[in-house]
């Protein structure tokens, strides 16, 4: 890891789903390359405990945990896993539900070693598992941006639709960002955009961005099911353009939101210390 950048602080933004095989990892994995291309250096938290696979998506195996972090087998240094130019993994395991389980001097401890990380990152990219357990609210509710994906699926809606409710129902949540991928072109995209805001808003007080569309894009579904980065392997394919105006919308979205930065606030919240 390189030097502290200053006095910046590491914007968080976790990327979540109600439910499933909405294409999360692969959409986390393609920002963080897009937004390290850039020259920022990116920080992935891989949060999706049951299917913890973004070092796969990168040709990496992450050799160590925050898990073991936790039972203090290794430091947060050794825990992160490099991806590429600017882009390092802290790999879950099943060091996230463990997190809320700690005891008050584990806490400490654990805060302590993740502190000297704030400002070696710009951002802070956390892949949440699908859903609304414990460990995806405490995730989602710690960062500073949300984004939901979701798509066409019925099921998909409602099942965010549930996870938004609890956010800001149980966390206080009410701003959140969309992404709708697997949509069949950009005005199919942004019809399920407003759809999905009308029942929404209809029933919650709750603000929600739309980021874009992913559209169905052959390109985009082999380079997922072959585990690679579209961006890296067909830059100039529709599918990474569209990613690209996404992480421009993720990078304006946190220009002016100083609230919840940081990665000492982010660990706050998750491991219960503030």
């Amino acid at each position: 890891m390189s030097a502290i950048l200053g006095h910046r602080r590491t914007k968080t933004v976790s990327v979540t789903s109600g439910k499933g095989g909405v294409g999360k990892t692969t959409i986390v994995s393609n920002l963080a390359f897009a937004l390290a291309r850039q020259g920022k250096r990116v920080l992935i938290l891989d949060g999706d405990l049951g299917m913890a696979n973004v070092d796969i998506m990168f040709g990496v195996k992450a050799e160590a945990n925050i898990h073991q972090v936790i039972k203090g087998e290794v430091e947060i240094a050794q825990a992160i896993t490099p991806l590429g130019t600017n882009i390092d993994l802290i790999a879950g395991g099943s060091g996230i539900v463990e997190l809320n389980r700690l005891n008050s001097f584990e806490r400490r401890a654990m805060m302590e070693s993740l502190q000297s990380m704030d400002g070696l990152y710009d951002y802070m990219l956390i892949d949440t598992a699908p859903g609304i357990s414990d460990n995806v609210l405490y995730l989602n509710s710690a960062a500073q941006e949300t984004a939901i994906v979701i798509n066409p699926d019925p099921a998909s809606l409602t099942d965010s639709y549930a996870l938004i409710k609890v956010l800001n129902q149980e966390y206080k949540e009410s701003h959140f960002s969309i992404i709708c991928n697997q949509v069949r072109d950009e005005t199919d995209g942004m019809a399920l955009y407003h759809r999905f805001n009308e029942v929404v808003s209809r029933f919650l007080f709750v603000g929600l961005d739309y980021w874009g569309p992913l559209t169905q894009d052959p390109l985009f579904r082999k380079s997922a099911q072959n585990q690679r980065l579209i961006l890296k392997h067909e830059p100039t394919s529709e599918s990474s353009r569209q990613l690209l105006n996404i992480s421009m919308k993720l990078e304006r979205s946190l220009v002016r939101k100083n609230e919840k930065s940081g990665l000492q606030f982010f660990w706050d919240q998750v491991v219960g210390v503030a």
